[in-house]
Formats: structure tokens, C-alpha cells, sequence
């Protein structure tokens, strides 16, 4: 069927702006990132000398660095309405994020809905697939101290000895708050049918918005960070904890991402924008994590229960465009979220001068020396 003269003006138009955000996102990158690691390369003796003061910094940066990949789906009309318990609460103790993941753009959501949410961005650690070390933002994840895990039953037991390790290195050491996690280990595509095999076999429910979650890295976070007196082990002598007066871990935090329709955004359309302004859904749901059984068996069932109610949530959002209200209301609240374009520019506009200073230094450098 051949395109009208509309139809065609339309599709070139989606085209043009889509290489108009390519181009401006690759150019973002080449200045923004190479100027986050040249600025921590210039303070690494403050590293030395006041180790604190480093990360705070580092984490400003870092949290910019975020902003910028939010503005891309932020200014294309990707944007985020929240639902549930208001998180911003409990934004400045530790709490671990449980999200159901869908696609790519599942990370990118994140990255913009809790812009607002205080210090956590720049306090918090992820999580992510270890293909995504070698990603443009793999040396900046690296340097934040993020955890890159190899999926697969063959690596999972070494994996989650180097994550306690990994924990124990860096998340106090650097100040961190909050950290993010997808249990399901995996894209609901990839999962769903290996899911639903498991769960038929073991006399589960039956999921199709969600996957059964795997319990390792779940397990070795609250073995790890939550405090003693927290989970009634008591213990004295942890160093790490006792330095840095923490509490521990204080809040499991349930996140579930829903898509109008049920369709996803990936990176690609994130970054292109050629999909219609979309809003994603974003539900809320905190436990405190005494609540949280600690034996292996109690916690896989309570964290299934968990998936089995994101279940309910996504299924009641595709059928009614919104989610259900709390346990004896009558009504949901939502909550939209919002950027400011003018921070927004002003993080562009750092990034692209930033970039502009250290090319300026190194012709000078290089004029100098040669």
C-alpha cells in the first residue's frame, strides 16, 4: 500500500528526529563520560586524603551522569507516574530494590524516577548483567563500584561469593544507600516459558507478567548488609559496621514497572524516541526488613509471594489502565513525576564544557610538550 504525502512527511520527520537524538546522545557520551573519569582521575588524592569527601563528589557526578540518559526519554515524552507507598521517605537510610524486569528501558525508568528521590542516586548500587561492563557506561558503573553478575547455573555459586565480597569492599566503605536488584535474573521474554515450566513442575502459580525470582543474590545482600540486631543474630566485632555507625539495612523496597499495553521500552526507542510520548508506571510497595524471614526457605516463599503480587498489580493495571489501591482504601493515588528542563540544561551544558576544557588542556599539553 503506498504512503500519502502525510504519512510519508511523518515517517521522515520520525526518521530526522530520531538521528538528531542519535548523534546528540553520541556526542553526550563522548564528552560526558571521558569527563567523569578525567575529573576522579585529577582528585585521587583527595581519594587519599579524605576518602569521604571523594565518593560524596563522585556520586554528585555520577547522579548527573543519570540525569543526562533520563533527559533522553524525559525530553521525548517518556515519562513516570507513581504509584503506592512514597519512597522519598525512607530515601536517606539502606533499603534494597526489588524491580520485575521487562526490557532495557527498565534501567533508564529507574534512572529518571528517582532523580527526585534525594541522595539516591548518587548513594546507590546496582546490580546488572556483566554484558553490561562492556557497555560506553561500563567504565563509569565500574568506577561507581556497581556489581556485574554472570547469570548461567555453572557460575552462580562463585558469583555470589564475589558479590558478599563485592558488598563488604565497597558498599560502606563508599557510603552507599540503596541497592538495586532484578531477581528475575533475566528479560520477562527470555524467562517466561522456562518459568512457567518450573512453577508447573513444582506446583507453583502460573505467572505471565512476571517470572519466579531466584533467591541467591536476594539472600546474600540481607546476609550481608542488614545489621544484627536487625535479623536477632547478634555479633560483636564487625568492623565495617561499627566504623560506619550504620544501621544496616533497613527497608526491602518492591518496585514494580508496568507499560501501557504491555509493551516495553528498550534502549533503542529510549534513545531514538521514535515511539509516541508514553507513561510508564510505577508502583511502590516498602517492607521493613524485620519483617523479612531470614532461613533460605521462608525467604524464597516470601519473596515469591512478592512476584505473585506483581503478578496481581500488572494484571489489574493491563485490564483497568491503573493500579489497585492499598489493603482498606478505596482509591489509588498516583503521583507524577517531574524533571526540570532548566537542570536538565544546566547538566548538558556542564557536560559539553567539561568536555570543551579537557580537549583545551590537552592540545595545550600537547602543544607544550611537543
Amino acid at each position: 500500500m503506498a504512503l500519502t504525502l502525510e504519512q510519508a512527511q511523518r515517517v521522515g520527520y520520525t526518521c530526522l528526529k530520531a538521528l538528531l537524538r542519535f548523534a546528540f546522545m553520541v556526542a553526550n557520551n563522548l564528552v560526558a563520560i571521558p569527563s567523569y573519569v578525567l575529573y576522579l582521575i585529577v582528585l585521587q588524592p583527595l581519594r587519599i586524603l579524605d576518602s569521604e569527601s571523594f565518593w560524596y563528589i563522585e556520586g554528585v557526578l555520577f547522579k548527573w551522569l543519570l540525569a543526562m540518559v533520563a533527559s533522553w526519554g524525559w525530553w521525548a515524552g517518556y515519562t513516570v507516574v507513581e504509584w503506592g507507598d512514597d519512597v522519598k521517605a525512607v530515601s536517606e537510610d539502606e533499603a534494597m530494590v526489588l524491580v520485575n524486569h521487562q526490557a532495557t528501558g527498565d534501567v533508564c525508568t529507574l534512572m529518571m524516577c528517582l532523580q527526585d528521590k534525594g541522595t539516591v542516586v548518587r548513594q546507590m548500587m546496582w546490580l546488572m548483567d556483566h554484558i553490561f561492563k562492556y557497555t560506553n557506561f561500563g567504565i563509569v558503573s565500574l568506577i561507581h563500584g556497581d556489581f556485574f553478575i554472570r547469570q548461567g547455573r555453572t557460575h552462580r555459586d562463585q558469583q555470589l561469593v564475589l558479590l558478599k565480597d563485592h558488598l563488604e569492599k565497597y558498599y560502606r566503605s563508599r557510603n552507599r544507600k540503596w541497592i538495586v536488584l532484578f531477581p528475575e535474573g533475566g528479560f520477562l521474554r527470555k524467562r517466561r516459558e522456562t518459568s512457567q515450566a518450573f512453577a508447573k513442575k513444582n506446583n507453583l502459580p502460573f505467572l505471565k507478567h512476571v517470572t519466579l525470582p531466584r533467591l541467591g543474590a536476594t539472600q546474600v545482600i540481607l546476609k550481608t548488609l542488614v545489621a544484627p540486631q536487625e535479623n536477632g543474630t547478634p555479633s560483636a566485632g564487625d568492623a565495617v559496621r561499627k566504623e560506619s555507625k550504620s544501621k544496616g539495612l533497613q527497608w526491602v523496597i518492591d518496585t514494580t514497572i508496568a507499560y501501557p499495553k504491555a509493551e516495553p521500552i528498550d534502549i533503542q526507542t529510549w534513545i531514538l524516541g521514535y515511539r509516541q510520548p508514553t507513561v510508564t508506571h510505577v508502583h511502590y510497595r516498602i517492607f521493613p526488613v524485620k519483617d523479612v524471614p531470614a532461613e533460605p526457605e521462608a525467604l524464597t516463599n516470601w519473596l515469591y509471594q512478592r512476584f505473585i503480587e506483581k503478578e496481581d498489580l500488572l494484571t489489574h493495571f493491563y485490564e483497568t489502565g491503573a493500579f489497585p489501591p492499598p489493603q482498606g482504601q478505596t482509591k489509588a493515588i498516583s503521583r507524577e513525576m517531574t524533571l526540570s528542563n532548566l537542570w536538565l540544561v544546566a547538566i548538558q551544558s556542564f557536560a559539553f564544557l567539561s568536555g570543551g576544557m579537557w580537549y583545551c588542556l590537552f592540545q595545550y599539553l600537547y602543544h607544550c610538550l611537543f
